[in-house]
């Protein structure tokens, strides 16, 4: 990711992240509106698990501009989705879901360019994910 690209995606996470269980809970909604198939692998309390998914987008976001130190925890993630049954082409699913959410959120301020940044950070993240998956069921 470019600098550039690092600065859109944290100016506008930090625009959403006030009313963040109500991103969350458009993100799930609209997940399982593509894909109801899904709705089954999460089985936690939802509030519990809009929060979890808000903690870790800010972390992950916060974190781009070093995100050789994210490697091993998004890694290890990408191996926990496996154990909860999420497969390669979920991941499109979910990046999809997100990139909506947040135009959705955002409006007018979602334009081309910061979607093209949120789509290379969702993409770092997504493909670093898909390693650890990967090395799991390789083991």
């Amino acid at each position: 990711m470019t600098p550039i690209q690092i600065k859109n995606v944290q100016e506008s996470f930090a625009m959403i992240a006030p009313d963040r269980d109500q991103v969350a809970r458009m993100f799930y909604d609209r997940l399982f509106q593509q894909d109801p198939a899904l709705r089954p692998k999460f089985t936690s309390d939802m509030a519990e698990q809009r929060r979890k998914l808000m903690t870790a987008l800010k972390l992950t976001v916060h974190s781009l501009d070093r995100i050789g130190g994210m490697v091993p925890v998004l890694r290890d993630l990408g191996v926990r989705h496996v154990i909860y049954g999420v497969k390669d082409e979920d991941y499109d699913t979910v990046g999809a879901a997100l990139i909506w959410t947040l135009e959705q959120g955002l409006g007018e301020a979602f334009t081309e360019e910061l979607k093209q940044s949120w789509i290379a950070a969702y993409t770092l993240i997504a493909d670093t994910m898909l390693e650890g998956a990967h090395i799991a069921k390789c083991a």
